[in-house]
């Protein structure tokens, strides 16, 4: 599928612009932090390239695109994942099926995947009354177990404790080591340093600054990128 093209990306709502003229290509392989202060839009590109949001200007495009395709090819886990009213394994299992695998491999692969996140335990408890941190982990076992070629994570540690939020980070760099890119948001500067390859930075809607990780943190660019460094965007 890769790489993902963006061409003069735009997106409005309620007559106000939040992504404004964004064109990159985002290639396999690296990991990509979407980092800009709050309402710079992160999240709504997300969405555009997921393809829940269809573009007010501009176009998103796959390598191979094609609707079929980019529905398997990838998958997307939110800061408030929706969890099923069935057990924790039964959640992997729908979207299996959804997905067309054959019943006895979808038990095998939800098996597998509960207990690469550490949720073997818990596979048959009522995945709503699992914690905040272990919905999180089944959120991101549902979305690995279908393989996706890219993965979008929207802010995927929000609110959980930091022992909750570095097993997240945990399999979130297994998922990648197993081959699937990873793009994602996050407001913790750290965890942008802990987990990117590149960094791309939006202010005002607008990617102001692409750069190796290394390379933005240690000699940002851009005036607006400094600034956020430094805490003085709101």
């Amino acid at each position: 599928m890769l790489p993902l093209t963006l061409e003069n990306l735009g997106f409005a709502a309620g007559g106000r612009e939040i992504v404004k003229s964004i064109s990159c290509e985002i290639p396999a392989g690296t990991r990509t932090v979407i980092l800009g202060p709050n309402g710079a839009g992160k999240s709504v590109l997300m969405r555009l390239c997921h393809g829940l949001l269809k573009p007010t200007t501009g176009h998103v495009r796959w390598r191979q695109d094609g609707v079929t395709r980019r529905a398997r090819g990838q998958a997307m886990v939110f800061q408030r994942p929706v969890m099923l009213r069935r057990s924790a394994i039964a959640n992997v299992i729908y979207a299996l099926n959804l997905a067309g695998i054959a019943p006895t491999e979808c038990r095998l692969r939800a098996e597998d995947v509960l207990e690469a996140v550490g949720l073997a335990n818990v596979a048959g408890r009522p995945a709503r009354v699992l914690s905040g941190g272990e919905q999180q982990r089944l959120a991101l076992a549902r979305a690995w177990a279908l393989g996706p070629e890219v993965l979008f994570l929207d802010e995927p540690t929000a609110n959980l404790d930091p022992n909750a939020t570095r097993d997240i980070e945990s399999i979130i760099s297994a998922i990648h080591a197993s081959g699937t890119k990873i793009i994602m948001t996050t407001h913790s500067l750290g965890q942008a340093r802990r987990l990117a390859d590149e960094i791309l930075f939006l202010s005002d809607g607008r990617l102001v600054e692409r750069a190796p990780v290394d390379e933005f943190f240690k000699q940002p660019q851009s005036s607006e990128a400094v600034s956020f460094l430094r805490g003085e965007l709101p």
